[in-house]
C-alpha cells in the first residue's frame, strides 16, 4: 500500500469519527485568533480558553492597540500561566505593534506578511489562514501531527518544515487544513504520548508502530 493510499483510508475513517471539526481555541477575531495560538505553543487549548475568557471577554482586552500600549509586565501578568510566558508576551506586544504600523491594525492574509510577525511561523500562519479564511496552502504540523505521522510511518523527520513538505505530496490539497484536525483530535483521543491505546485505535492496521505493537503482544492484523 502507498502512503497516498493509506492516508486516504485514515481520512476516510477519522472523517467517520470526527466529522467536520474546527480549530479548539475560542475566538471573535481574526487577531483574538493568532493571539491565541501563540499562546498555545507548549499549552493546552483548555488553558488558552481560560486566559482568553478573561482576557478577551471579561477584561475587553482584544486590540493591537491595546496590546500595543500594554506594558510588557502587564501583557505577561495576564499570560504567565500559559508557560513561557515572558517570550509570548513580548512577541504579542510586538506583532500588535507590527500590525498597527504596517497593515491598519488588521491580520494580513499572506503567508510571507503572517510569519514576518513576531513570534508566528507557519504554524500558527496555516492554523489562522485555514480557519479564517479557508487558505489551503500548507498543512498545520504541531506535537501531535508530527508524533502521530512518524508513528503511522508516513515521514520520518522531527522538522516540521519537512513533514509538511511531505504531507503536502500525498494528502489531497482538499483535506490540508482537515487531516491537521483530524491527527490532533486522535492524538490527544487514542494516540496519547508514551500511552498510545493501539488495541482501540481505529486506524491501528496502517500505522506502522501500531502494527508492530500489537503483534508483540500476539494480536495480528490483517495484511495491508
Amino acid at each position: 500500500m502507498t502512503k497516498k493510499q493509506k492516508i486516504k483510508k485514515i481520512i476516510e475513517i477519522l472523517h467517520e469519527k470526527f466529522g467536520n471539526p474546527k480549530c479548539a481555541l475560542n475566538y471573535e477575531t481574526p487577531f483574538e485568533l493568532l493571539v491565541a495560538v501563540s499562546l498555545s505553543a507548549q499549552c493546552t487549548d483548555k488553558r488558552v480558553n481560560i486566559v482568553t475568557e478573561e482576557m478577551f471577554n471579561k477584561k475587553k482586552i482584544n486590540t493591537p492597540e491595546q496590546f500595543a500600549n500594554m506594558e510588557l509586565e502587564e501583557i505577561e501578568k495576564l499570560v504567565k500561566s500559559t508557560g513561557f510566558y515572558k517570550n509570548k508576551a513580548k512577541n504579542i506586544k510586538k506583532t500588535s505593534e507590527i500590525l498597527l504600523e504596517k497593515y491598519n491594525g488588521e491580520v494580513p492574509k499572506e503567508m510571507d506578511k503572517l510569519v514576518d510577525l513576531a513570534g508566528v511561523g507557519r504554524k500558527t500562519a496555516n492554523v489562522v489562514r485555514g480557519e479564517i479564511w479557508g487558505i489551503a496552502e500548507g498543512i498545520t504540523v504541531d506535537t501531535h501531527v508530527k508524533r502521530l505521522v512518524n508513528l503511522i510511518g508516513l515521514v520520518k523527520s522531527d522538522n516540521p518544515i519537512i513533514i509538511e513538505r511531505e504531507l503536502m505530496k500525498i494528502v489531497p490539497k482538499k483535506y490540508w487544513i482537515d487531516i491537521s484536525h483530524y491527527l490532533i483530535l486522535q492524538g490527544r483521543d487514542i494516540c496519547i504520548a508514551r500511552r498510545p491505546k493501539c488495541k482501540e485505535c481505529e486506524i491501528n492496521i496502517y500505522c506502522n508502530f501500531g502494527r508492530k505493537k500489537l503483534k508483540k503482544q500476539g494480536v495480528i492484523l490483517e495484511k495491508l
